[in-house]
């Protein structure tokens, strides 16, 4: 007997492990999963989290479309009720003992994986239903002794997400009576820290993260995993993958940032996968048909190039009847321009307002009335903010922007030759600058897509039909720092900025030690600004000298090559006759070392107009190069005429063009009459 019972034992085993063995291997079938998630209006979030569902074939349920939320703030305090009440309405039809529910937070949410690899790892912890778990108990700490002791892994409940079989999930939420904006966290904590409850329903915690990760907490915990064309969120402390990434409480940045990857959003392999999805292309359209953009113009602070900046906004690729201006100048010294700018062009727009400095208008005001009136017309799809310091090379930027369909997008530029752009991937505890993970590789184009950041400045669109909706509020700007205010208004009502680096658009000047007590100040910005510089003031053919042979040589040893633009020749001269202390013509020149001036000419000093620093700098660096090709072993620290030696003369001297020769020693010269007009030579010695 004793045997019989012995077989009859291990024979239940072996049933049970089959069973046990079978039940693995099938698994759920994924069309048991229904997400369930609550939503009152279409965010940002909420948009992106639908799109990562998409992504996965996840069967979404939405509840509370259109209702007007009453569950509080509860990132900041207690509240969610709401989303118990909507859950406990919603689940009422549904009779599937067999159904599979995954309630889920949606604005700050996003799945790294598939319904697949959700119910095996739900499988595998053998309950009726699994909450995720956090590393800090929330909102009533003194319920810490009555949680369960965990041997490793998170101790406390979060209510963001959980998963369970709808018997289960009924009997979770049936005693639930509160009002809507009663703490759902609360409620769900003391249902798992009753002992009896937590047994009846089967309830346990997904303490290791293999399904939930809550990043409240457990920032340091995370990072994130590239592999085999994928991008994963990878728990360090537990060594786990989990299927969906929750940015809790005040992780709101975090989930932005990791949502620039997860799921495969960026890769290695691939770049951008969502880059070129729902855009709003204009290429059909007729010019009646582009959308009406408010360009918001701001001066305020003494700036170079701004001649240069109303050039390149004439070049912008929209139909100007398209466009109307809004210019705000703070600075006297740039109404010349700006005056300038509107009486041979502004008739070309669709309307143009100025505020001149006479109206003591401070900047956070400007910006926002700028935006007011894009959002007291009705015909306005788009506001363009534009900084006067921008540099933007880019005339197709407007509409690459347009067509990205971004709520606000900027794009991406740069101060030439530093880190420093119009965009923070990453803040501080304080609210300020902090560089995130990925800034340099985005700046210097290793990284290159559309980035969730936030904060943007300088130089951005905004959609004209969001400042009618959710950013009614006039005072987004605050005169303490309007950017930071404006960013931190945006943020706050859970609207995206995006910047994007997919096109090359621009940089920004510096505006450091920017003086204005010259005619044409702009000379002076070879140490500032020097791109901008060599754009304005260097012959457009200087870099074909070498490469294309340009460089002349009508005399022996003396080469002719092309080296000022027609503007830094005229402006040189003007600043000259500005200026205007020329010398006599004498012998006698007290200006020079001994006084006395061997081949006197009528002329003014560098020195005199405080532009020596900069003219040696222009000598070294455009100068000095074609020396030391066209003399070879000779380097250096730093009208028409005639050659007596040879006989040989130029006598049609090109404006911007320089003579280069060895000077008295063998190329003894003179100056040949000038037959028209007043001839002006810049003369330099370049000693070796």
């Amino acid at each position: 007997m004793r045997f019989s019972s012995l077989l009859l034992f291990s024979a239940i085993v072996v049933c049970a492990l089959s069973a046990l063995v079978n039940s693995e291997v099938e698994g759920i079938p994924e069309d048991k999963l229904l997400v369930v998630t609550v939503a009152t209006k279409e965010t940002d979030g909420y948009r992106r989290f639908l799109r990562t569902a998409k992504h996965f074939n996840y069967t979404v349920k939405v509840l509370g479309r259109d209702q007007k939320w009453k569950g509080g703030d509860y990132m900041s305090a207690p509240g969610g009720g709401q989303k118990v009440r909507l859950l406990k309405e919603g689940l009422k039809e549904m009779k599937d003992d067999g159904q599979i529910i995954l309630f889920i937070d949606s604005y700050d949410v996003v799945f790294a994986s598939g319904p697949k690899e959700l119910l095996k790892k739900f499988q595998q912890t053998k309950h009726r239903v699994v909450f995720s778990s956090e590393t800090l108990i929330w909102p009533d700490r003194h319920l810490e002794d009555k949680y369960p002791h965990v041997r490793e892994g998170n101790r406390f409940l979060g209510s963001g997400g959980f998963i369970g079989y709808l018997p289960n999930i009924k009997e979770l939420i049936a005693n639930w009576t509160g009002d809507d904006g009663d703490s759902d966290q609360l409620f769900f904590t003391k249902v798992y820290t009753d002992q009896s409850k937590r047994k009846s329903i089967n309830i346990t915690l997904d303490n290791k993260c293999r399904l939930f990760q809550n990043l409240h907490g457990a920032l340091d915990d995370v990072v994130l995993k590239f592999e085999d064309s994928q991008v994963r969120l990878r728990n360090v402390l537990y060594d786990t993958l989990p299927v969906i990434v929750h940015g809790n409480g005040p992780t709101k940045l975090q989930i932005n940032y990791l949502g620039n990857y997860i799921p495969n959003t960026w890769t290695f392999e691939s770049g951008c996968t969502v880059c070129h999805e729902d855009l709003r292309s204009l290429t059909a359209l007729q010019e009646n048909e582009y959308p009406l953009v408010v360009i918001g113009i701001f001066i305020q602070q003494p700036t170079p190039f701004v001649t240069v900046f109303f050039e390149r906004l004439l070049k912008l690729q929209h139909p100007k009847n398209k466009i109307k201006l809004f210019i705000f100048n703070k600075e006297a010294h740039h109404q010349r321009q700006v005056r300038s700018f509107l009486k041979d062009y502004g008739s070309l727009y669709e309307n143009v307002t100025v505020i001149e400095p006479e109206e003591e208008m401070d900047g956070a005001a400007s910006r926002n009335l700028g935006l007011d009136l894009c959002r007291r017309d009705q015909d306005c799809d788009y506001f363009f903010s534009l900084d006067i310091e921008v540099v933007l090379k880019n005339k197709d930027t407007l509409k690459i922007l347009i067509e990205q369909n971004l709520p606000i997008v900027a794009p991406m530029i740069t101060r030439a030759g530093r880190l420093w752009s119009n965009f923070w991937g990453a803040l501080s505890g304080d609210g300020y600058y902090a560089r995130s993970e990925d800034y340099v590789d985005i700046v210097q184009g290793r990284r290159v897509g559309v980035w969730n950041v936030p904060y943007v400045s300088n130089v951005y669109l905004v959609k004209g039909s969001l400042l009618r909706r959710e950013l009614k509020d006039y005072e987004l700007f605050s005169s303490s720092d309007p950017d930071m205010a404006f960013c931190h208004n945006i943020r706050n009502k859970g609207i995206f900025m995006y910047v994007t680096n997919m096109h090359t658009f621009g940089r920004i000047l510096s505006t450091e030690n920017y003086q204005t007590g010259h005619l044409h100040n702009d000379l002076w910005q070879i140490f500032e600004n020097p791109v901008d510089w060599e754009e304005r003031y260097i012959h457009e053919n200087y870099t074909r000298i070498m490469k294309d042979k340009l460089i002349e040589n009508p005399c022996p040893d003396v080469y002719w090559f092309p080296v000022f633009s027609t503007v830094a020749c005229n402006h040189m001269i003007e600043e000259m006759e500005h200026y205007g202390k020329w010398s006599g013509g004498g012998n006698a020149d007290n200006r020079i070392t001994g006084g006395y001036e061997n081949v006197p000419t009528i002329d003014i000093h560098m020195i005199q107009i405080n532009f020596e620093k900069e003219w040696q700098k222009f000598l070294v660096e455009y100068v000095v190069p074609i020396t030391e090709k066209m003399f070879p072993g000779y380097y250096t620290k730093g009208g028409g005429c005639r050659f007596l030696r040879y006989d040989c003369s130029i006598q049609a001297p090109r404006k911007g063009w320089a003579l280069l020769h060895p000077g008295r020693l063998t190329h003894y010269h003179e100056g040949l009459p000038t037959t028209a007009g007043v001839r002006y030579i810049a003369v330099s010695f370049v000693d070796p």
